[in-house]
């Protein structure tokens, strides 16, 4: 029987976030002993917990057949390595930063510099094609603390909040890519792990379709149901059920989440009454 073999991060972040879309997919993991290797209990699917920089090599070997992993790392080591589906969580910028004393005005600025980070590569290929030269010191953790050692003039690394960046000193002055997590999927895939990952992936669709949309009830006199459907554009058609008041209906529709209030605006000056909004498990289309 085939199995699929996912890797995620082993802690942090990403590890939580990655585990919650599994279980909120129908699928039940369990690593409550810190196992390196699990095995679903109700899908065929091979789970690897592994260091989050370890995970595209793993991807252009072979050795697991999908990831879900930031996309500025498959950007710093993953050439080749396709991306099936963005999921929208774990959202990050690869940024430029430099002590708030610095003078900054432009790029140019840096032009022949001390640059620290963790993603040479990235670095490497965003000042060349701005025409800079960059002297790259490359670290591993904490890069945030090279100026203030003296080891860098500026840092690249991902930014989240920003208060690390303000603790330690520094100033975000320039974005290089935003970045969030991704199901990505090796060049070197199976077409019977492909099958599976297509399943797999139609059950993340549904969970995150569900978390861009509410589900929306409201009473609305019977003459005013047209105009009120064509508010409501999700669907097909929304539901329309008789009230035990002569001559109003009850109206069940989805909307999206980042319409949200303009819609529930333009409903009630319609004549959509008693609007109650609800959120959304799964949405399967």
């Amino acid at each position: 029987m085939s199995i699929l073999k996912i890797a995620i991060q082993k802690s942090g972040r990403l590890y939580e976030e990655s585990i919650q879309l599994l279980k909120d997919s129908g699928i039940s993991v369990y690593n409550g002993n810190d196992q390196l290797k699990v095995t679903a209990s109700n899908f065929p699917l091979e789970v690897y917990f592994l260091r989050n920089s370890d995970i595209p090599q793993y991807l252009i070997d072979g050795v697991v057949d999908i990831a879900i992993v930031g996309d500025n790392l498959l950007v710093e080591k993953g050439q080749g390595i396709q991306v099936a589906e963005k999921l929208g969580f774990s959202k990050c910028k690869v940024s430029v930063a430099v002590p708030k004393a610095f003078d900054y005005i432009s790029l140019r600025d840096l032009n022949g510099l001390r640059i620290a980070t963790s993603y040479p590569k990235t670095v490497i290929d965003f000042f060349s094609s701005k025409g800079i030269t960059v002297d790259i010191h490359q670290i591993s953790g904490s890069v945030e603390i090279a100026p203030n050692i003296g080891l860098s003039d500026a840092i690249v690394d991902i930014v989240s909040s920003g208060s690390t960046l303000f603790k330690n000193g520094l100033k975000e002055v320039e974005v290089i890519l935003k970045s969030e997590a991704v199901l990505a999927v090796s060049p070197q895939i199976s077409s019977e792990s492909k099958a599976l990952l297509s399943k797999l992936q139609f059950r993340i669709q549904s969970v995150l379709r569900s978390k861009k949309s509410k589900y929306i009830l409201m009473n609305v006199p019977n003459d005013k149901i047209n105009k009120i459907s064509n508010i409501l554009p999700v669907l097909k058609s929304p539901t329309v059920m008789p009230l035990a008041e002569e001559g109003w209906s009850s109206v069940h529709s989805v909307i999206d989440e980042d319409t949200f209030w303009d819609v529930i605006d333009q409903l009630k000056e319609a004549g959509a009454e008693g609007i109650l909004v609800c959120p959304i498990e799964k949405m399967v289309l």
